[in-house]
């Protein structure tokens, strides 16, 4: 059978020009079965995310860096085709719907898996990246799960220590991970303040869980970032608050500061506002490195914490196992289910990456190489 495959053949100078000149869609055959081992698995796509993630790597500016040409698609579900030999039917069987976790194959993941990304209709990967669909979620859902909120719980939970009772300001809460975090945020009992730069999509955050809701866009052509610290202070009745969530990094960092407790912590969570940190074509290094100033940092006592969730897991594998007991209870429960404002069909897939690089995504968003719903 004859499917179709997302390629990136090269590493861009940005994104864009990665999905402009070095993303084509090739023919895909189904893979052959007796090629493969004997604990592999064979997956028709359903659903894949579309991240932040799959943009950064088409530059090579993110930390992970994929032989080429490759796959996109970190996080993706589907239906078993087939099965190893060395797998029990007790474990999985021909028919069954499953997630593939993407820290273990796919593009991001190590070893002998990188090629098979989502953005595909057929992918392989070890029984160790299977796991079952919540009965909760539709395939556009479920492969919005496990990035967004294991980024979020590593970040408020593991980093953080996020307590009932306490005042979170999670900035870019509009994004994949933000709107995460304000469902965690909320689910352990905390006051969120979000934030953002459209009226329309803060008002989405609102009616997911958020407290409270502030644009920070600029009014001012002289500023990057809207003055809200009087805002954050009011609502807060003089305190400030006890956690900052920052996925946005720049001018908003620095405002953040100034709407703190005395001894607040204050999670680096990424810099989707300054994309550009390293330099383009894989060529690594930071000449465009996030800067925080150091006074604040020391006057307001803060902990000031760096909080890569790929990372640390891989430094420390044993931090994952409750955060994924955690995060797959809450969905079985009810207690938290991702938000997916676009699905795109692959054939679409430029403008799929266009739109998110340029903020229309409202939470997920989901490729499917074949329409079909769960």
């Amino acid at each position: 059978m004859v499917g179709r495959k997302v390629q990136i053949t090269a590493f861009a100078e940005t994104p864009l020009e990665g999905v402009d000149q070095f993303l084509d869609i090739a023919v895909q055959r189904m893979p052959d079965t007796s090629q493969l081992k004997a604990k592999d698995v064979l997956i028709e796509v359903k659903s894949s995310a579309l991240g932040w993630v799959d943009l950064l790597m088409t530059s090579g500016q993110y930390q992970h860096m994929p032989p080429l040409p490759y796959t996109p698609g970190l996080e993706y579900c589907g239906v078993v085709l087939w099965v190893g030999e060395e797998i029990a039917p007790s474990q999985l069987n021909v028919g069954d719907e499953v997630l593939v976790d993407g820290f273990v194959s796919g593009p991001r993941s190590p070893g002998d898996y990188q090629q098979y990304g989502g953005f595909a209709t057929y992918a392989v990967a070890p029984i160790e990246a299977i796991l079952r669909i919540p009965k909760r979620l539709n395939f556009d859902q479920a492969c919005n799960l496990l990035g967004s909120y294991e980024t979020a719980y590593h970040c408020l939970i593991t980093c953080g220590q996020l307590q009932a009772g306490e005042t979170v300001l999670i900035h870019g809460a509009s994004g994949a991970t933000g709107l995460a975090a304000v469902h965690l945020a909320k689910l352990l009992g905390a006051t969120v303040i979000a934030t953002g730069r459209s009226d329309e999509k803060l008002a989405v955050v609102k009616a997911q869980g958020a407290d409270y809701v502030i644009n920070s866009k600029a009014t001012n052509k002289d500023e990057k970032v809207r003055r809200f610290r009087g805002e954050v202070k009011a609502l807060t009745k003089g305190k400030g608050v006890d956690v900052v969530y920052d996925g946005v990094g720049g001018a908003i960092s620095e405002e953040s500061l100034r709407c703190v407790k005395f001894g607040a912590r204050f999670l680096i969570v990424g810099w989707a506002a300054t994309p550009f940190v390293a330099k383009g074509k894989g060529q690594r290094g930071a000449p465009n490195a996030n800067r925080l100033p150091t006074n604040l940092i020391m006057m307001k006592g803060l902990k000031v914490l760096g909080c890569p969730s790929v990372i640390a897991t891989q430094h420390d594998p044993s931090i994952r196992p409750k955060r994924l007991q955690d995060i797959l209870k809450w969905v079985e429960e009810g207690k938290i289910e991702p938000y997916v404002s676009h699905v795109f069909p692959l054939s679409n897939i430029k403008e799929a990456m266009k739109a998110k690089w340029n903020g229309k995504i409202i939470g997920g968003a989901a490729v499917r190489p074949i329409e079909a719903v769960k």
